[in-house]
């Protein structure tokens, strides 16, 4: 099975720039993972979604990979039916003419 986020907004403290430190900006979450499913044993994808969410707020990285390594570490340890994860953080805001973001893909976790 394969599970998607797509678009999962959140606003948090992330970046190094003196500005961003100061004041909430909006970022983009978006997630694929494939697991394996059996019967009754299912990943709840809320649950997940709150997961990101909470670790993202809490910790106010200052880099963007710091931040897909770290969430990546805490979906594994907490559901070790994933075998695959896709991850990407969107910066929608810091630069004018564009989307910035940040991706990895782990093909065998």
């Amino acid at each position: 099975m394969t599970i998607h986020i797509e678009s999962l907004q959140i606003d948090t403290i992330i970046g190094l720039l003196d500005f961003e430190r100061k004041k909430e900006q909006r970022i983009f979450i978006d997630l694929e993972a494939t697991y394996i499913y059996e019967k009754g044993i299912f990943i709840n994808y809320a649950d997940l979604a709150t997961l990101i969410e909470s670790q993202i707020k809490q910790a106010q990285y200052e880099l963007l990979e710091e931040a897909l390594l770290e969430i990546k570490e805490s979906i594994i340890t907490c559901y070790p039916s994933i075998e695959s994860l896709k991850l990407k953080i969107t910066k929608p805001d810091i630069l004018k003419n564009c989307h910035v973001a940040l991706s990895h893909d782990w093909r065998e976790i």
